[in-house]
């Protein structure tokens, strides 16, 4: 029987699409089961990727190079389908990435069913993008997609703590604060397919950014630190862009992520 991060690093290292997402799906109910027989299956160790595994498309280009497209346009609501579907792709690796790569740091068992949860709702969502792209015609590695994604997995390999500071509550949060503005795009082109995905995608983003800090604020504790001031030193060392309103409050303070854990970075980032 495999552990679980054997596991992980075997989605990790599945190059396509569909079929890591089916891997990844597969793994996260054989989790679920083991922990509802009463057998749970063993954390382990194992040595992830530094980088997971792709597919020969899409041709990933830097942010600069990345075509304009206007979402007025059925070319453009398809090219922003397709930066979603990327998204959620890399977002399907770094969840079993961080199951994987700090088992050295023991968590409770809690921890990895958020995580497995987690990462199985991300190989949903980049399914149902997919499924969306190919009802037009289109498929996921049709168009260019940004090659930075996983920058934020690679600055923080050695660091738990602004693992989760950067990608769900950074990363992830700022999904709560552009989705609404997609979603009215696509009901205003008549596509309830890809409004339906989105809504899903939305609701459940909101658990993943509280998985974030429920952790932080876990790890935080243990160390009789103040997760507020910890988040602004790890995202100001972590984070290459900027902090910018508008937010979805609202939705942050659902996820456990109040005001002044980001208005403080925004503020600095608008008096550079």
């Amino acid at each position: 029987m495999k552990t679980l991060a054997e596991m992980a690093v075997e989605v990790l290292n599945t190059a396509d699409g569909r079929g890591k997402t089916a891997l990844g799906r597969r793994y996260a109910a054989e989790w679920f089961a083991s922990r509802a027989a009463g057998q749970p299956l063993e954390i382990g160790s194992a040595t992830p990727p530094d980088r997971p595994a792709r597919p020969a498309l899409p041709e990933l280009l830097a942010p600069r190079d990345m075509p304009r497209r206007r979402t007025g346009t059925l070319a453009g609501r398809l090219a922003l389908l397709h930066a979603v579907a990327h998204i959620e792709l890399n977002a399907v690796d770094l969840h079993w990435d961080i199951i994987a790569r700090f088992t050295h740091i023991p968590m409770p068992p809690g921890f990895y069913d958020d995580w497995v949860k987690a990462a199985d709702e991300e190989c949903k969502h980049f399914n149902l993008l997919c499924d969306c792209l190919e009802a037009h015609g289109s498929h996921y590695g049709a168009l260019p997609a940004h090659a930075g994604m996983w920058q934020a997995a690679a600055d923080t390999r050695d660091d738990f703590l602004g693992r989760l500071a950067v990608v769900p509550m950074v990363l992830e949060a700022r999904g709560l604060d552009v989705t609404p503005q997609m979603l009215e795009v696509f009901r205003k082109a008549g596509d309830e397919g890809a409004a339906a995905a989105l809504e899903v995608i939305y609701a459940e983003e909101v658990g993943h950014v509280a998985y974030g800090s429920k952790w932080f604020n876990f790890m935080c504790g243990r160390t009789n630190e103040d997760p507020k001031d910890v988040f602004h030193a790890l995202v100001r060392r972590y984070f290459h862009g900027q902090l910018k309103p508008p937010f979805n409050e609202e939705k942050r303070a659902e996820a456990g992520l109040p005001p002044d854990f980001y208005w403080p970075l925004a503020d600095e980032a608008g008096q550079l």
